[in-house]
């Protein structure tokens, strides 16, 4: 990346141009190119000669009055940040998605403060901040249901699935549809993030048993290690579940939503797409999948701008079983 001239570069230039010392050697002190030292001359001596003052004043009031280049306004940048916006991409993911695919070319890719400065100035910004995802303080509400039979607490599952280290630890939730009606199993795999997902047509533990035996069963075995819950009633049958998908099966501790983060973390991204009082009765299974596939497809910071797809086939075991 270019690099202005300091005054103290300008001043050691001076005292060598007063010393008759050549622009090579000058350029050798300071650490730049040749082609740098004889183009800061050229502009910037005058009548009297090279001065270091004179050269920073007559730099700085270059730079006043050149005109300001605004990043975004590049139509190629706009339109990769535009489709990254379209998808649901937060700014953060988008910048960073950009510098992982530019590594190679000298150009500096837009930071997520540009692409945020670049919304709120558009006159149809309304349009953009649609697209963002807001996060706001959730109340704690007291959870009124009876306790699981025989639950396994998280205490007592491996630490190796603290490290995400392995392939195959997974969280796992429900969320809730309009009048409690239906709604969606999701389950996540720790160290990519890669979602699961499926339509519950109730909140049964039968059906929500059957519709994640579904979503595990074409998994290798290898990918199906354990599976973290929370205290819902709907997985009062996780000893079958269990048993059925040969997964180890563990809860968290009430009101430590923070023990399932990925999980959390990824629901509040499906709610940006099917937000609270949705009537998932009118979601098709077409419809769902194809927001799965674009959290799955959408780089995460924690995975250094990767996607859950892209890390989770890159697992030795993901080639699926018929």
């Amino acid at each position: 990346m270019a690099r202005h001239l300091t005054m103290e570069e300008r001043e050691i230039i001076s005292q060598m141009r007063y010393a008759r010392r050549k622009q090579v050697a000058i350029a050798n002190r300071l650490g730049r190119s040749k082609s740098t030292i004889s183009r800061e001359l050229a502009r910037n001596r005058d009548s009297r000669g090279y001065s270091a003052v004179r050269a920073q004043r007559k730099a700085n009031k270059r730079r006043r009055q050149r005109p300001l280049a605004r990043k975004m306004d590049q139509p190629k940048l706009r339109e990769q940040v535009c489709r990254g916006l379209a998808k649901g991409w937060s700014p953060d993911q988008i910048a960073g998605r950009l510098r992982r695919d530019n590594r190679s070319k000298t150009s500096c890719p837009v930071s997520h403060q540009t692409i945020y400065t670049w919304i709120s100035r558009q006159p149809d910004r309304s349009r953009w901040k649609a697209c963002l995802r807001f996060g706001g303080k959730r109340r704690r509400r007291r959870d009124g249901r009876g306790k699981i039979p025989r639950a396994v607490h998280i205490d007592r599952r491996p630490a190796v699935v603290d490290h995400r280290s392995r392939y195959g630890d997974w969280e796992g939730d429900t969320i809730v549809g309009a009048r409690r009606r239906g709604g969606l199993v999701t389950h996540v795999e720790r160290k990519s993030g890669y979602l699961l997902s499926d339509k519950l047509t109730t909140r049964l533990s039968a059906e929500v048993n059957r519709v994640s035996l579904q979503l595990f069963q074409p998994l290798p075995v290898k990918l199906r290690r354990t599976l973290t819950l929370d205290n819902g009633k709907e997985f009062a049958g996780h000893e079958d579940l269990s048993r059925w998908t040969g997964i180890a099966i563990y809860f968290a501790k009430p009101y430590s939503a923070w023990q399932r983060g990925t999980n959390e973390n990824t629901n509040g991204l499906l709610r940006q797409y099917f937000p609270k009082g949705t009537n998932f009765e009118q979601v098709s299974a077409k419809q769902l999948q194809e927001v799965v596939a674009l959290l799955n497809d959408r780089p995460r910071k924690r995975l250094k701008y990767r996607t859950p797809r892209e890390v989770f086939l890159h697992s030795p075991h993901v080639a699926f079983e018929n």
